[in-house]
């Protein structure tokens, strides 16, 4: 795309910035609204499948869209994606039980994986590699714009309106960016020898990354950690990983290059996205269980508060942006962003029953302003550190890391939080004074903390009790409150060990400086070419 001008340029990225909105709203919007769909169509104890589902397959389809976007161009796989992504939203609002929601948010997740990897790697076929910094803090802006809206209009959605508009609301948003990227994007013109595609490189990738995520999902809930499942699973991960390897070797277009590992700031900078979305995705999701949970209030007023978070985001992540490009500088920026991130995480842990509004606003700021921080590095790190022919590739292998332990991380905080839950309910209930007298029939909706996520339908409950039993209730729901915060508290300090080990990992990430062209420096070579004679020396560094 070196033949276009500028304003061809801004112009496509308008359209791919729609694209990337319309996937990434959809996401956020589930945050704060997805504890009432779920206490609304039941199934709390599979909670958190409904993200693992996503990230699962959004994971699978931005690593092998990747590829695939390398060799038949970004336009046709965005479209395909804001195709999936659609019926998906659709689908999803008209589930009647926790399974279909599950199922049709693994449609979506295929769509948005699509779109973010192709939308994210054409940056960098628009722009060199300095100029990208303002404009990956752009994309960053858009993630912290509709994570700005998403959990905001979810909340409002859910508490003044069916819950299937929390799907269908931005459904029209995704035909008007199918048209932009239709009109807009440049048609992909193939030259040269055709490329074959990875189909069992693909395959035996797809089984190393179910396999690895169905195992950490499902340990300690549904199996032991050393049942027969969870070994034969994690078992499977290792075949197919030792499969794949010796695959990638032999075939003549890999849909991974593992030579691409030798690349240590390809190599490190994937490991700290590892890092990154276990802290982050697994931490997030968890904060409007403490607000609608533990403090007590609306879906609404979670949007509201988490908004402060995004607002630094945005803000932060479009002058990192900047500043990266006019100063080529970004390691820095990394390390200071994962130091905020870590100290805000960690006030998350120490949270109470009673936490004035105000303080848990200023801590999300300041995980927002980590977040910021970080968001416009990494993918430019990647980028600048591989041959353009490599751009897709590369771009998907980071959001690919960067997902799976996002997964790996809900997963982890998931069982936590699951097993935390269970023995702070078991010992706060010994506090609690039994009685002789019969219990209404009422009681029965705290059996589960799912009731904690709607005050309403408590406060309603609480009115149709006798009032001598209002006191025992209350106490009830005091007990169910402690034990989710006291459960909470663990999950932040795993999600801010998490962002610590990323953070130590980036002091090993060496800086090298940012190109000025996206001119190849040397011929593309056969795969078959020994490691050392593939290698580019920016690619050595």
């Amino acid at each position: 795309m070196d033949q276009l001008n500028q304003k061809q340029k801004v112009t496509i990225m308008i359209a791919i910035m729609s694209a990337m909105f319309f996937a990434t709203v959809n996401m956020t919007i589930v945050g704060t609204s997805l504890p009432r769909i779920v206490e609304s169509i039941g199934g709390i104890e599979y909670f958190d499948w409904v993200f693992t589902t996503y990230m699962l397959t959004s994971t699978i389809a931005a690593m092998l869209v990747g590829k695939l976007s390398d060799i038949y161009g970004r336009k046709i796989l965005i479209l395909i994606g804001i195709c999936i992504f659609t019926v998906g939203s659709f689908l999803c609002g008209t589930s009647s039980a926790i399974v279909e929601l599950i199922l049709y948010r693994g449609i979506q997740g295929l769509g948005a994986g699509m779109i973010m990897s192709a939308a994210i790697a054409t940056v960098g076929d628009l722009f060199v590699p300095r100029e990208r910094g303002r404009w990956q803090g752009m994309l960053g802006a858009v993630f912290g714009l509709s994570s700005l809206i998403g959990p905001t209009l979810g909340g409002y959605i859910v508490d003044h309106f069916d819950w299937y508009w929390v799907f269908w609301v931005f459904l029209p948003l995704g035909i008007l960016a199918f048209i932009m990227i239709l009109s807009l994007y440049p048609t992909f013109t193939r030259t040269g020898a055709k490329e074959k595609v990875d189909y069992v490189g693909s395959l035996l990738l797809s089984m190393v990354i179910v396999s690895l995520l169905l195992g950490f999902t499902w340990a300690g809930k549904q199996y032991d950690w050393v049942s027969f499942p969870i070994i034969g699973l994690f078992s499977m991960s290792l075949f197919s990983l030792i499969a794949f390897i010796i695959v990638e070797q032999k075939v003549e277009s890999p849909i991974l290059p593992l030579y691409l590992f030798k690349n240590s700031v390809f190599t490190v900078s994937n490991t700290v996205g590892f890092f990154l979305g276990m802290g982050l995705f697994g931490t997030i999701i968890y904060v409007p269980f403490y607000i609608q949970g533990v403090l007590g209030k609306s879906a609404t007023t979670s949007g509201f508060i988490q908004m402060t978070m995004t607002i630094s985001m945005v803000i932060v992540s479009i002058i990192i942006g900047i500043l990266i490009s006019k100063t080529g500088k970004y390691k820095a920026f990394a390390i200071i962003g994962f130091l905020i991130m870590a100290i805000g995480l960690y006030f998350t842990s120490a949270f109470e029953l009673q936490t004035p509004l105000w303080q848990v606003i200023v801590v999300l700021t300041v995980i927002g302003i980590g977040i910021g921080m970080n968001m416009p590095v990494f993918n430019i790190t990647v980028q600048n550190a591989v041959s353009h022919k490599y751009l897709g590739v590369a771009t998907s292998a980071m959001q690919t890391f960067r997902q799976i332990g996002g997964t790996i991380g809900v997963a982890i905080l998931g069982n936590i939080m699951a097993n935390q839950m269970s023995s702070q309910l078991s010992s706060n209930m010994s506090n609690v004074p039994t009685t002789n007298e019969e219990l209404p029939a009422a009681f029965t909706v705290l059996n589960s903390p799912q009731a904690l996520m709607n005050p309403e339908q408590l406060a309603d409950v609480r009115a149709t009790l006798p009032s001598s039993f209002v006191s025992q209730f209350d106490q009830l729901v005091l007990v169910l409150k402690a034990s989710l915060n006291d459960a909470l508290a663990y999950v932040f300090i795993a999600g801010t060990l998490f962002v610590i080990i990323a953070g130590v990992i980036t002091f090993f990430l060496k800086e090298i400086p940012l190109r000025t062209s996206n001119r190849e420096e040397q011929e593309p070579v056969n795969n078959n070419t020994p490691l050392k004679k593939q290698l580019t020396p920016m690619e050595e560094s």
